[in-house]
């Protein structure tokens, strides 16, 4: 797909739609497996290296676009989250908007006032800006839908991951649910570093149903946001290595997801989190998004995975906040220990599921 292709001219065209409306999406939160950290100098969101995600359930973004027909040329959005007004969100929207202009050039006529709210902590390490970003993107594009009624579906998710990435690059990986891909990966065909595509491999059943319970450590916004994480990597001196090393992890992963080994799946997504993490500490500068309950965590993970010989994994993000990664098979007696051993860790735990479900793609975005 060419990278011009979201381009439509809307110049001179009679709409089709209202002056003023209101379009809800719904979008999930995902987490990666291998870990995109990294991105292009001088592009706009384009990642060094290729990632892989489950989207979440229970964790999601449900965001209310109204849209008023601009009497002025000055654009005004206004931001709600959680019912309250948010001055501060609006910089990044802007910032967001002016990039999907040349696509949408229809958001250009329009003033916007969003209304969002999550079901789990913003700016904390659960990829919040992920979920409301393609939220954001999918409703722009049902915007778009009502100018072109011609749409087809696959252009309509493939053009909304696109504008999502503008906005946060694994936001791209939320408009699909299961295992998406995002970046291109030469074993991986359609992988491409415009927009997320579903996993196109065989994968073993025991993949198909996957908890994941997700502690939250810490619920406070983080002092130190991913993007500026990203930037660390421009002249991170172990760079070069890393995206060596995501790369041959996701070779390994396709193996893996096709064979269905369930230990050889989480001792690679303990790596790849843990990986992240050493290149956040080795920057420079430096800092740290785990906290002491985190490892607290972690050490207990091993200690009881070693006793039980229970398949449960951890992975992060770039917070303090774990998820784990379990059968469903074996949901029972984990949650039972996660509730009596990991508690008093952690300030909430979300009990959450990876989706993969295809046939739920059909209600995905409605």
């Amino acid at each position: 797909m060419k990278k011009n292709c979201f381009f439509y001219n809307y110049k001179n065209k009679k709409y089709s739609i209202t002056p003023n409306g209101v379009i809800t999406s719904k979008s999930h939160s995902n987490i990666a497996l291998i870990k995109y950290w990294g991105k292009h100098n001088n592009k706009i969101q384009i990642p060094l290296n290729s990632s892989i995600s489950y989207s979440l359930g229970k964790v999601y973004t449900v965001t209310r676009l109204i849209y008023q027909e601009k009497k002025k040329s000055n654009l005004s959005i206004r931001v709600f989250f959680s019912g309250k007004e948010k001055t501060s969100f609006i910089p990044k929207i802007l910032e967001f908007f002016h990039r999907i202009s040349f696509y949408c050039s229809y958001i250009r006529d329009f003033n916007f006032i969003i209304e969002t709210y999550n079901t789990f902590p913003h700016s904390s390490g659960i990829a919040s800006s992920a979920s409301s970003m393609s939220a954001l993107a999918l409703c722009i594009m049902k915007i778009e839908k009502k100018l072109v009624y011609s749409l087809k579906e696959d252009f309509f998710l493939k053009k909304a991951s696109f504008l999502a990435r503008l906005g946060s690059g694994s936001a791209c990986r939320s408009i699909y649910p299961g295992l998406v891909v995002w970046g291109c990966h030469k074993a991986i065909k359609g992988s491409n570093n415009l927009y997320a595509i579903p996993y196109p491999y065989e994968v073993h059943s025991i993949f198909t149903k996957i908890e994941d319970t997700i502690l939250i450590v810490d619920d406070e916004p983080k002092k130190i946001l991913s993007s500026k994480g990203h930037k660390l990597m421009n002249n991170h001196p172990y760079a070069k290595d890393r995206f060596k090393c995501a790369n041959q992890n996701m070779n390994r992963l396709i193996s893996i997801l096709k064979i269905g080994d369930f230990q050889e799946f989480g001792e690679l997504i303990e790596h790849e989190a843990l990986t992240l993490h050493a290149m956040i500490m080795t920057s420079r500068p430096y800092f740290l998004w785990m906290k002491p309950n985190t490892l607290n965590v972690i050490h207990t993970v091993w200690d009881f995975r070693k006793q039980s010989n229970k398949n449960i994994y951890f992975t992060l993000d770039a917070g303090a906040n774990i998820h784990l990664l379990y059968p469903i098979q074996e949901k029972t007696s984990i949650l039972k220990w996660i509730y009596s051993d990991l508690f008093s860790y952690c300030k909430k735990i979300i009990e959450s599921f990876c989706l993969y479900n295809y046939l739920c793609l059909l209600f995905w975005w409605t």
